[in-house]
């Protein structure tokens, strides 16, 4: 029999979910420690590993969530329903996300991290139901090699070809030509159109995972393929930043590579922690928001969106809740930097307890 679920897969969701929380939500943005923060361009820091993971679990699930599906009699044809209607619901809570709270529909960002996530598993979804590993593995080098063949060669008009940079890449062309007014800058978004074609593959590489996970193999063996894979991938995408630089705003081909070795050896460790040597204790907090990931990420968003339209006096200037518990209490207390991550971590902890009675009474809220 296929093992249909491993609580390694929802620690490893939580632990995602929580450094989304802890790097989104800093006491001010002012102060904050570098790790925490993106890298500025070529490169890479912890924050910059959240969005891949998100998108490598996103595949990781699909074949559990397929199989189970299949054993209970969802023909294709609803699978594949159910693909496009969660795709569509996801988009458009992410959306209804940018366009809070102004609702402006004629500047509002029409890009961002579930609509990513949206098209990536529409993709992976699709792909999955007509292909087999070996085939999803071909089409991720394909993709892989157009993509990077795109960046390199194709001409950006009054750049040329091969740009990488901020300015002049062609990611940013296709986006403001076709989205004009509608990203997060004026000439480019880190989650636009041209970049989420390797973001697929990241999908794709998760659902390898997902095959090798539901296996017969032992606990052993899927331990030692997991680490097999996730350390040469690492090395690989390392090994190419010199020549094709790993860069999350741009998706480069490294950047897939080198966060899906990641993935697999974080997940690796969590999978030997819990059912390897069955050490769980650690892990019931992560279980709580991973196994809510989308309800936990859309209300800790709206939360921090309603907090900085919230406006309280302070020295006879108006400034938001977060602002001012910063000023007030985290920075006093902790000095501003630390007590810009106390206030993130504080964070964390109040998600972590709103979650806590949906896991207690088993109520997983499904898209």
């Amino acid at each position: 029999m296929h093992h249909e679920r491993f609580l390694s897969i929802d620690a490893f969701r939580g632990l995602t979910v929580a450094a989304m929380l802890l790097v989104n939500n800093p006491g001010s943005w002012s102060h904050v420690y570098p790790p925490l923060r993106h890298a500025a361009w070529h490169g890479w820091t912890v924050t910059d590993l959240i969005s891949p993971f998100f998108l490598f679990i996103v595949g990781l699930v699909i074949p559990f969530s397929f199989g189970r599906r299949m054993r209970e009699g969802t023909p294709a044809s609803g699978l594949i329903s159910k693909v496009f209607k969660r795709s569509a619901v996801i988009f458009l809570l992410g959306f209804l996300l940018n366009l809070f709270p102004s609702f402006d529909f004629s500047t509002v960002r029409i890009p961002g991290v579930l609509q990513r996530i949206a098209l990536c598993y529409l993709a992976g979804a699709l792909v999955y139901l007509k292909t087999k590993p070996a085939g999803r593995l071909a089409l991720s080098i394909v993709l892989l090699a157009g993509y990077t063949a795109l960046l390199r060669f194709v001409p950006v008009p009054g750049f040329g070809p091969g740009i990488l940079e901020p300015v002049g890449n062609l990611p940013g062309y296709v986006d403001a030509k076709l989205l004009a007014g509608h990203l997060l800058r004026t000439d480019f978004d880190p989650e636009g159109l041209l970049s989420t074609l390797p973001a697929v593959v990241t999908v794709l590489l998760g659902t390898m995972l997902g095959d090798w996970m539901r296996s017969f193999r032992t606990i052993f063996r899927k331990t030692l393929g997991v680490f097999s894979a996730g350390i040469p991938l690492t090395a690989a995408g390392f090994l190419l930043h010199p020549y094709l630089p790993i860069n999350k705003s741009l998706w480069t081909g490294s950047y897939v590579l080198f966060t899906a070795g990641m993935a697999l050896i974080v997940f690796g460790l969590c999978f030997v922690l819990i059912e390897g040597l069955r050490w769980k204790q650690w892990a019931p907090p992560f279980l709580v928001i991973g196994s809510n990931p989308i309800a936990v990420f859309v209300g800790s968003a709206l939360l921090s969106k309603i907090l900085l339209v919230i406006k309280v006096s302070d020295g006879g200037a108006a400034v938001n809740p977060v602002v001012w518990l910063h000023g007030h209490f985290f920075a006093p207390l902790a000095g501003p930097v630390l007590g810009s991550l106390i206030y993130a971590v504080v964070y964390v902890l109040l998600w972590i307890g709103l979650a806590a009675p949906l896991y207690k009474h088993r109520l997983f809220l499904k898209i």
